[in-house]
């Protein structure tokens, strides 16, 4: 779960930094806020990659033992 939450801090920040710049005219600060909006996003996909792996290799391994008791 805390991956989750730095993602969503990482975004947030992204979000402020950006504003910043476009309130200030600073290119540079906009720049960064969206590099860090898009880092935060691909911590949040990195995340959803993870979950869906352990729930895959969950499926296959209730498949397996379900097929070893049938076997049995």
């Amino acid at each position: 779960m805390s991956n989750r939450l730095d993602a969503q801090a990482k975004e947030t920040e992204g979000r402020l930094e950006s504003a910043y710049g476009e309130l200030t005219g600073d290119t540079g600060h906009q720049i960064q806020g969206k590099a860090k909006q898009v880092q935060g996003s691909a911590m949040n996909v990195a995340e959803d990659l993870k979950a869906g792996a352990k729930s895959a290799a969950k499926t296959v391994a209730d498949a397996a033992d379900r097929l070893a008791d049938n076997l049995n």
